[in-house]
C-alpha cells in the first residue's frame, strides 16, 4: 500500500517540529512515534481527543486509517525493519473494533508481574531491531494496564563508499583532532545543493544507499541551531525550499562547508564532486512527556478520569512516553534504530593549464544533522544531529 502525500506531509511535519525543539548530539524518529499518536488519537476522547488530532496533523476520526497506512508502507521499505507491538494488563480489555485497526499478531497480554513483563518487552525490542535496541524506553510497572510500542531498525549500504581518510579540521568546535574521515568523489554534482531559509543557508549532501533510502548531510551557517537546520532539510523535502544544485552554484565558497573551482588537470575531465564527512554513532533517550504539548499528550497525562474510552472500558491515562534512538554511519553505510513507547496506567598561482575541471568540494568537519529519508516517498525515518564525531 502506498503512502500518501497527505501521511507523509504529517509525519515529516511532526518531524520538523521535533527537531525545532530538540538540542544538539540527538537522534530520533519521528516516524516511530506518529502511528502510536494516531492509534490513540483514535481512541482518545474529549480534550485528549483533540490534543493528539493537533499532534498528528489530521482529524482524530482519519488517524487509524493513516497509521495503518504507514506502517503498510514501512514494511514494503527494504531495508528497513518495523513492528507495532500491544500489551494489555488481564483486567484490560480492547475494543474489538479499535484493536482490529492493529496488525494481526500485536496483542500480548502482560502478566502483572514486572520483572516478567519487563524481560518480555525489552526481548521484543531486541528482536525487532536486530539487537540495536536493548531495552524498551519504558517501565512496566505492578500498575502497568496497557504498553502500545512501535519499532524500527534501519540498515542501508552506499552505492558507493566512502575511503576511511583522517580528518583534521582547520576551524570550528572540532578545530585540531584527527577524527574518523570519509571521502569519496563523484561526478553526481546533483547530490549537493544549497538551501536559503530565513535564518540563513544550508548545504545538503545526499548519500545514496541501495535499497531505497538516502541519507542527507546537512551543515548550516555556524550562527544556525540545530533545530533550524534540520528544519530547512524537511523543507527541502516536502518542496518549501527550493534547492541550487551543484552544477548551477557560482565559483568561490558556494555555502557552508562548499565550494567550487576550477583544478588543473591532465586532460578533458568530468566536473566532480568532493565530499568529505565523518563517521559517527549517535544514541539518544527521550521523555515524550517532557514535551507533552509537542506530542498531544498534554490532558491524557491527567490520572484524575479515563482519557481513552475508545481503546477500553477500563479508564486509562499516559503515565509514560519515551523512545530510544540510534544513528551509525561508517564508510560502508547507515544503521538506524528506534523503539518507542506509550504506557497506560490507571487514570584548500601556477600557470594556468592547457585543461582544467570543476571540482566541487563540501566538507562536513564541524557539527552537523543528518536525516535518514526514504527516496521514493520522500519520508524521514530517522533525524538527527552529530555533536561529536564517533
Amino acid at each position: 500500500m502506498p503512502i500518501t502525500g497527505t501521511t507523509t506531509r504529517a509525519v515529516n511535519g511532526l518531524t520538523a517540529r521535533w527537531a525545532g525543539m530538540s538540542p544538539g548530539g540527538t537522534v530520533f524518529s519521528a516516524a516511530g512515534v506518529w502511528p502510536l499518536l494516531a492509534f490513540l488519537a483514535d481512541g482518545a476522547r474529549g480534550a485528549a481527543r483533540e490534543e493528539l488530532a493537533a499532534a498528528v496533523g489530521l482529524p482524530a476520526g482519519e488517524s487509524a486509517a493513516a497509521a495503518r497506512e504507514l506502517l503498510h508502507a514501512l514494511a514494503d521499505v527494504r531495508g528497513l525493519d518495523s513492528a507495532l507491538g500491544l500489551w494489555t494488563a488481564r483486567t484490560v480489555e480492547p475494543r474489538e473494533e479499535w484493536a482490529a485497526g492493529l496488525p494481526a499478531d500485536a496483542h500480548g497480554v502482560l502478566s502483572g508481574d514486572p520483572d516478567t513483563d519487563q524481560r518480555e518487552l525489552d526481548t521484543w525490542a531486541v528482536k525487532r531491531t536486530g539487537g540495536l535496541i536493548e531495552r524498551m524506553p519504558v517501565e512496566v510497572r505492578r500498575d502497568t494496564q496497557l504498553v502500545l510500542a512501535s519499532a524500527l531498525a534501519l540498515r542501508t549500504t552506499w552505492l558507493r563508499p566512502f575511503e576511511a581518510r583522517p580528518v583534521r579540521p582547520s576551524a570550528g568546535p572540532w578545530q585540531g583532532r584527527t577524527l574518523r574521515g570519509l571521502h569519496r568523489r563523484s561526478v553526481r554534482l546533483d547530490r549537493v545543493g544549497v538551501a536559503a531559509v530565513r535564518s540563513g543557508r544550508v548545504t545538503e549532501a545526499k548519500v545514496c544507499g541501495d535499497d531505497g533510502v538516502d541519507v542527507h548531510l546537512l551543515l548550516g551557517e555556524e550562527h544556525m541551531t540545530p533545530g533550524e537546520v534540520l528544519e530547512a532539510g524537511v523543507a527541502v523535502l516536502d518542496g518549501g525550499c527550493p534547492v541550487v544544485k551543484g552544477a548551477l552554484l557560482p565559483y568561490g565558497p558556494a555555502g557552508p562547508g562548499l565550494r567550487v573551482e576550477e583544478r588543473p588537470c591532465a586532460g578533458p575531465q568530468q566536473p566532480a564532486l568532493e565530499l568529505t564527512t565523518v563517521a559517527f554513532e549517535v544514541r539518544a533517550h527521550h521523555d515524550l512527556l517532557r514535551l507533552h504539548g509537542l506530542f498531544g499528550l498534554t490532558a491524557a497525562r491527567d490520572a484524575g478520569q479515563g482519557h481513552f474510552p475508545g481503546i477500553s472500558a477500563s479508564p486509562l491515562a499516559v503515565g509514560a512516553a519515551r523512545q530510544s534512538a540510534l544513528g551509525r554511519f561508517d564508510a560502508l553505510g547507515f544503521e538506524a534504530a528506534a523503539v518507542t513507547a506509550v504506557a497506560a496506567a490507571p487514570g584548500g598561482a601556477p600557470p594556468t593549464p592547457r585543461y582544467t575541471s570543476t571540482v566541487v568540494t563540501a566538507a562536513f568537519d564541524r557539527p552537523f544533522g543528518f536525516l535518514a529519508v526514504h527516496r521514493e516517498t520522500r519520508l524521514v525515518l530517522t533525524a538527527g544531529w552529530v555533536a561529536e564525531p564517533w
